[in-house]
């Protein structure tokens, strides 16, 4: 499973939410999103992007 330290999720109606330091798993119809707060699924996903800073 992924990691990211910062994971934007672009939705359909261009709108962004930004999550930090999550594990996540794309699906057919989504996104799982694994945080400290808890899991949560995005279902109106156009567009990802994750960041991980490289390892020092």
């Amino acid at each position: 499973m992924p990691h990211a330290d910062t994971l934007d999720v672009v939705h359909h109606d261009d709108t962004r939410t930004r999550f930090r330091n999550v594990r996540y798993q794309l699906h057919r119809d989504g996104i799982r999103i694994w945080s400290e707060e808890g899991e949560m699924v995005v279902t109106d996903v156009l567009m990802t992007q994750a960041y991980r800073r490289a390892s020092q």
